[in-house]
């Protein structure tokens, strides 16, 4: 069982083997602006990202869970870096690092962009915010895309600064989030459009108010503008939500399954391009920009893929937790792809995962296993979002 304390060594979460692992804090891996506030509420493991701590269990999976499908939860997401770039070739910029067309953008507007090298591969899925006419940040995943979008924007010898800015969101997740936020700020939040934001002040605490999150259930995600404000802010959403039973929580693994949403760098490989991942809507090879990977993504267009990103439900023991890395996908003794992340969902009453699976496994009638340790798990393959009667809402869907 995984403890926390704050000191020179914290113990975190580990496998299922009967042992803990010890994470030392330091300088190196930097701390969010709502850590104390995280551990005052329980912080019991985390990972690392974004050469950040990442928060990823409070001690009750299952609270966590029903918290972020039938109430709100509160989730340290500074992780979430953005990458700003500032200057007149802002936009310029902007258009030439992602597929995804990107005319019309105006203030206040996020989209989801997928961001490919030139052979088409995907490093970064971020969502790119508009905040001015020359400034553009990306909210990325776990990776040094600062470094590539400086190297790109140098080698064009365009007039703009790529730097980390001091902005660190914190999500409020949940069908009780709007009225949490609403009681904040206002009513004005309601009229939000997915993706859509706009500043605000809170008691002199300087944020953007954003329709956004990286779950299906709905929600906001609040982006602190001044790191001192962290643990203020986590207070004052916690007393706006005292009468929702709000509580904390974490990006959530089993809701992210069922929703079927994309884990940049576990879902991806070295390899993976935008149409295996589903993309294909933020790709526009017709536009005339040019942009990082245009050919190559012609070329895999026109040639077609060999493998996509599935939905499984598998059929076997109860699968008590998550996976630590990937399991092979086979077909009569052949490796057909793997399954990236899997677990027990408590809504479909099945064990679900995601993952890779080639075109070749998929047309052929031959049964697929997931193999798993000791046991060989029955793989029924199926599209994605999994089919459960839920709310659509998702950073792919924008």
């Amino acid at each position: 069982m995984a403890t926390f304390c704050q000191s020179d060594q914290c113990v975190f979460l580990t496998s299922g083997v009967a042992m803990s692992v010890q994470l030392s804090l330091g300088a190196r891996v930097r701390k969010s602006p709502f850590f104390e506030a995280s551990v005052e509420s329980g912080l019991a493991a985390a990972s690392v990202y974004n050469h950040m701590y990442m928060p990823t269990s409070y001690g009750d999976p299952d609270a966590e869970y029903n918290r972020l499908i039938n109430g709100v939860a509160v989730w340290d997401v500074a992780v979430e870096r953005q990458v700003a770039v500032k200057g007149p070739d802002a936009i310029k910029l902007a258009k030439y690092l992602t597929p995804r067309k990107l005319d019309g953008l105006v203030t206040g507007q996020g989209k989801y962009v997928p961001i490919c090298k030139h052979d088409g591969s995907i490093i970064n899925d971020p969502v790119l915010l508009k905040v001015a006419d020359d400034e553009v940040w990306f909210s990325i995943a776990d990776s040094d895309l600062q470094l590539w979008v400086s190297a790109i924007a140098g080698s064009l010898g365009m007039d703009v600064e790529v730097f980390e800015p001091d902005v660190s969101p914190l999500a409020v997740q949940g069908p009780k989030a709007t009225a949490v936020i609403s009681n904040l700020f206002g009513e004005w939040v309601k009229e939000l459009k997915y993706f859509g934001f706009r500043e605000a002040n809170l008691d002199g605490i300087p944020l953007i108010v954003s329709k956004s999150g990286w779950s299906k259930q709905g929600g906001y995600e609040l982006y602190l503008l001044d790191g001192t404000r962290g643990y203020d802010l986590w207070k004052r959403v916690f007393e706006a939500g005292k009468d929702h039973d709000i509580g904390p929580g974490t990006p959530n693994y089993i809701e992210r399954l069922e929703s079927g949403l994309i884990s940049f760098g576990a879902d991806t490989d070295a390899k993976t391009n935008p149409f295996e991942l589903g993309m294909d809507r933020f790709v526009d090879l017709s536009q005339e920009n040019d942009f990082v990977g245009k050919e190559a993504l012609m070329d895999i267009k026109r040639n077609g893929i060999e493998r996509k990103f599935m939905g499984f439900f598998l059929d076997g023991p109860t699968l008590s937790k998550p996976n630590e890395h990937r399991l092979r996908l086979s077909q009569n003794g052949n490796k057909v792809g793997y399954v990236s992340a899997c677990g027990y969902s408590p809504r479909l009453t099945k064990n679900i995962g995601v993952g890779m699976v080639s075109l070749a496994g998929l047309k052929s009638k031959a049964p697929i296993v997931m193999e798993a340790s000791e046991y060989l798990y029955n793989v029924d393959v199926v599209s994605l979002p999994f089919n459960w009667g839920g709310q659509i809402t998702s950073r792919q869907a924008i």
